[in-house]
């Protein structure tokens, strides 16, 4: 495989490429600290894209924090949109193909039906419209690019929605959790699965493609399997989102079409409840 140099290493994602390139014998990889890959960098990005000579750039690094990127809109402009053209320039510098991961989150997720890559985006909040402007700047500047657009994503690093379930659900008797936003969780090692795939296929079929496990759910269904599987008894009330106001709108429903990453790659996507009986299984082996 061709040599790959992931930005953002120290992420949910970056970490689980990392256990996934080891499982598969991907040698030729490289994962900076973030103060030798700083996607803010711009002379810095392009030095180290010209040292390390990669074919492939994955770019794990985002601004993710939805809520308080209502309060920090530059910064995450910064991150996700001037951040991606940095890197987008340097790839395009130095032929390399770039593989950046976008959101479902671009998305109004206001009709409940599968949504496809080239359905209008129109995001309705700080975060999904930076994420938006990435993928456009990234588009405009390099031909040789991948975006993928994912949802949910939780794994056995970092903070996430299963980890924090697991956590509250050990402390507490009772949890409200909201059951009329819909999507589809995604195991992050999955995703670094795919990815890898895309890279191993020496396709040149680049656009953006939508990556999610199999599947639909509500955030209250997600809970009440973590608790389930993990064999954590907690009562679990459903409510409205509209008990629970957050500082960013979330979209109603926002589940993805992946036939097209399926049928271009071959790519096999596993069901959502059983990546989270895998990833619960993880997690206990870490503790």
């Amino acid at each position: 495989m061709s040599k790959i140099l992931v930005i953002g290493a120290g992420g949910q994602l970056g970490q689980c490429l990392k256990v996934v390139a080891e499982r598969r014998g991907i040698t030729e990889i490289v994962f900076p600290a973030e103060q030798d890959a700083n996607i803010l960098n711009e002379s810095g990005l392009k030095d180290l894209l010209a040292a390390a000579q990669p074919a492939f750039v994955i770019n794990c690094a985002a601004y993710t924090a939805v809520d308080k990127a209502e309060d920090e809109v530059e910064l995450a402009k910064a991150i996700n949109e001037t951040g991606a053209a940095y890197l987008a320039s340097a790839c395009l510098v130095n032929g390399a193909t770039l593989i950046h991961v976008s959101t479902d989150f671009v998305f109004e997720g206001n009709e409940v039906k599968l949504l496809k890559e080239d359905d209008q985006a129109e995001p309705i909040n700080v975060y999904g419209v930076t994420k938006l402007d990435g993928e456009e700047v990234v588009v405009s500047t390099l031909p040789a690019h991948f975006i993928i657009r994912t949802s949910w994503l939780y794994s056995e690093y970092a903070n996430n929605f299963v980890k924090t379930m697991l956590k509250l659900g050990a402390e507490r008797d009772e949890l409200n959790i909201i059951a009329d936003q819909v999507g589809t969780p995604t195991y992050a090692i999955d995703l670094a699965n795919a990815i890898f795939d895309i890279i191993s296929s020496s396709s040149a079929a680049y656009g953006v493609y939508h990556y999610s496990n199999e599947g639909v759910t509500s955030w209250f269904d997600f809970a009440k399997a973590i608790f389930d599987i993990s064999e954590t008894a907690v009562k679990v009330n459903p409510i409205p989102g509209s008990a629970y106001p957050t500082k960013a709108v979330r979209p109603a429903f926002s589940v993805m079409d992946k036939t097209k990453i399926k049928e271009t790659f071959d790519i096999q996507i596993p069901y959502w409840r059983d990546s989270l009986i895998e990833c619960i299984k993880q997690i206990n082996k870490l503790k």
